[in-house]
């Protein structure tokens, strides 16, 4: 009886609205033939990254590749290995042999450690491999100080007095997910200039292993070659990483609290609006509450197709992603993510503003 080869995965991680779900797009568009199924772990409950990737061309049907793109809607993989990420696992484990890869996009707030730590596992050991954990930074956010464009007080702290960097829950997280990386891509590249790229690399590789490989990408362009088969087997080395929520497990297994308690996920619906009074209030909510990031889709009147939105901090990315399909209402459906969110009074404002 033939053996199967290890299944390679790729754990593609960073922090919010550094362009993980980009990348990933340019994989499956680019993947040659290959057989992808796809993780996606959504913080909120509107799942719009498993949403884009399910329209990427990775050779097969819509309907074939919701089967492939599996959505962990709680968003902090570290905490739902268990629950929800394990049984998926073992069903693609039970599919190795129609399956030629697996990536996985973590939340922007997930820790890529225990993750990697999972695939120590026997069931899962024996069948898959991490092929490399990919960290993506938003290269124009870490030249700012910022790491994900906001917030101002972070970086306050953080030019004031080196030694508070690491009471911010951000620095952490973005410490973390270098410490575990295998490559790291400063995405964005072409919105900062040399000197600016320069310092950033120097400043990521300050948290990296020196064998770690720092590539520079734009919208996540990178030949897929690049990206895959880098052979690192994670999982074999992911304990002598050092980082800093070493202590998030005790002694017993047992899950101690962590930062990611500090962030609150809300899901809001609109009626159709007005694309400029729209993306008004949202900078608007930005400036006067503490939100990181906001993504969803509005329902612009008289458009035929969607319109997609994607804001970290206070800088808006938009498009219209498709038509709108018979059977779906014209609803504006929207994930703010943040800390000390009120989703009534968010709700109300947003109306408000909009005339609703």
């Amino acid at each position: 009886m033939k053996t199967l080869a290890k299944l390679p995965v790729t754990i593609v991680t960073g922090f919010l609205g550094s362009g993980k779900t980009t990348l990933l797009r340019h994989m499956l568009d680019n993947a040659q033939g290959r057989r992808i199924a796809v993780i996606v772990n959504e913080f909120g409950e509107l799942g719009i990254d498993g949403d884009l990737l399910k329209q990427c061309s990775i050779g097969c049907t819509e309907e074939e590749a919701v089967g492939r793109v599996f959505e962990l809607a709680n968003g902090c993989l570290c905490c739902t290995v268990q629950e929800e990420f394990f049984p998926v696992m073992r069903e693609l484990v039970a599919r190795r042999g129609d399956l030629d890869h697996i990536l996985i996009e973590t939340s922007g707030l997930a820790l890529p450690k225990p993750l990697v730590q999972a695939f120590q596992w026997p069931e899962i050991r024996n069948a898959c491999t991490v092929d490399a954990v990919i960290t993506v930074v938003d290269s124009p956010a870490v030249a700012a100080g910022t790491f994900a464009a906001y917030p101002d007080q972070v970086d306050a702290q953080r030019k004031l007095d080196p030694n508070l960097d690491h009471e911010s829950p951000l620095h952490e997280l973005f410490a973390d997910q270098l410490a575990s990386a295998d490559l790291v891509v400063l995405n964005k590249a072409d919105l900062i200039d040399a000197e600016g790229l320069a310092r950033v690399r120097a400043e990521v590789q300050e948290e990296l292993p020196p064998a770690v490989k720092v590539i520079e990408a734009s919208s996540g362009r990178l030949p897929l070659d690049v990206l895959i088969g880098v052979g690192a087997e994670s999982e074999a080395h992911i304990d002598g990483r050092r980082t800093h929520h070493d202590s998030h497990h005790d002694e017993d297994g047992e899950h101690d609290d962590h930062d990611h308690d500090a962030f609150d996920s809300i899901s809001l619906e609109l009626p159709e609006a007005d694309e400029r009074l729209l993306l008004d209030a949202l900078a608007q909510l930005v400036a006067e509450h503490d939100i990181l990031r906001i993504k969803g889709f509005a329902a612009i009147p008289g458009k035929p197709m969607r319109l997609l939105i994607q804001g970290v901090g206070s800088r808006f990315d938009k498009h219209f992603d498709r038509p709108w399909r018979a059977d779906e209402a014209r609803i504006t459906r929207l994930v703010l993510i943040g800390q000390d969110l009120d989703a009534e009074q968010l709700g109300a404002r947003l109306r408000q503003a909009l005339g609703a």
